[in-house]
């Protein structure tokens, strides 16, 4: 083992209040009060019934901005402020409620900090500049599938697809004030996107695990998280309408998020998002199909890591990354980066990149033996 990293001080800060139930999202109106809120949601006929509830017990929103996509670009998100900024016109707008997946929280913090004007954010985004210029509306964070986590933690994911990039928008005073986390939500969910985002909760868990800044209480909630992510997201692929498995999901997945809150992502997340961008590899299967090798590469690197990742796997961690290769192809992905069109050469250059990049610096492993491993 090549070193430790255990440290006497450590430090857990996460605010966001977590309502947890099935039909907790009925009990939305005693969180929001008198004043005008917004609501963000997707544009389908499923969100629809579910906008209808959220009505039914907060009253009528001051707008409803159900434009939004999923990986939400610059346009989107700029449309969206425009939709915000007109609502806002006939008075100040309390509390956003953000209902749908990652993509809808993320575009909800997007409008929190813009308050209607798209281009503050985007100064912020790329050059650094103007902090004090954003805001933060309250959000009451309604996650409808378990896996994003953004529903407890203070950052969001934005594409610039046009310019090849993404950035990330994070702030501390952008945490949801409230999460309500209702799993019978999800049980409409198809079998993809029911899999791509409980992968992505798993990989939430196992990176905050080989991260530098892993602490007892966020190792201790992504434990918990990857052993039953493991253990249910199997049958529930096969058993889509099972609510004690959907409530077992939920659960794990935001426990995944409570610890990658405080850690941020690792190495295969900082992999995924070029991926998503040029290949067009759903998120939750991008930032997943490489987590044995990830694995494999941090084992023996770290002895505090090595003793959270056999909590899951047992004390061989060499045959844990074959067990967890199995469970992702018993789910039907591929492990290697050509099952998702990323050739030997880019693979190689997309891990230095992610190797130099902030959330590769996070990784625990050895970046010269990774790279000589490939």
């Amino acid at each position: 083992m090549a070193g430790m990293t255990t440290n006497a001080a450590w430090r857990y800060w996460n605010p966001t209040e977590i309502l947890f139930g099935l039909d907790a999202v009925d009990g939305i109106g005693g969180k929001i009060g008198a004043g005008r809120y917004v609501l963000v949601t997707y544009d389908e006929p499923v969100f629809q019934a579910m906008t209808d509830r959220v009505i039914a017990s907060a009253g009528k929103p001051a707008a409803v901005i159900n434009g939004i996509t999923t990986n939400p670009d610059y346009p989107v998100l700029e449309a969206a402020c425009a939709d915000y900024a007109t609502a806002r016109q006939a008075g100040p707008i309390d509390c956003i409620i953000a209902l749908g997946g990652g993509s809808v929280i993320d575009a909800a913090k997007v409008l929190a900090a813009a308050d209607g004007d798209f281009a503050r954010v985007r100064r912020y985004l790329e050059t650094g500049d103007g902090v004090a210029d954003l805001t933060a509306t309250p959000i009451i964070a309604v996650p409808t599938t378990a896996g994003t986590g953004s529903e407890v933690t203070c950052w969001a994911t934005v594409w610039d697809s046009a310019a090849g990039k993404k950035h990330s928008l994070a702030l501390p005073a952008l945490y949801p004030r409230t999460a309500i986390v209702d799993p019978g939500l999800a049980l409409g969910l198809p079998r993809a996107l029911t899999v791509s985002t409980g992968l992505d909760a798993l990989s939430h868990a196992l990176e905050s695990l080989w991260n530098v800044n892993a602490n007892p209480v966020s190792a201790s909630h992504a434990i918990s998280a990857a052993k039953e992510i493991l253990d249910v997201l199997p049958p529930l692929a096969d058993d889509l309408q099972n609510s004690d498995l959907r409530t077992r999901l939920g659960k794990a997945a935001t426990m995944a998020g409570l610890a990658f809150s405080n850690t941020k992502t690792a190495l295969a997340h900082s992999l995924s998002y070029p991926i998503t961008l040029h290949h067009g590899v759903a998120h939750g299967i991008a930032c997943s199909f490489s987590l044995p090798t990830v694995m494999r590469w941090v084992a023996g690197a770290d002895s505090d890591c090595d003793a959270r990742l056999a909590a899951i796997f047992g004390q061989d961690l060499n045959a844990g990354a074959d067990t967890l290769q199995a469970f992702l192809e018993t789910l039907g992905v591929g492990t290697v980066p050509a099952d998702h069109g990323v050739r030997a050469e880019e693979w190689r250059s997309l891990v230095e990149d992610a190797l130099a990049g902030a959330r590769g610096r996070n990784f625990l492993g050895d970046s010269a033996a990774v790279l000589a491993d490939l």
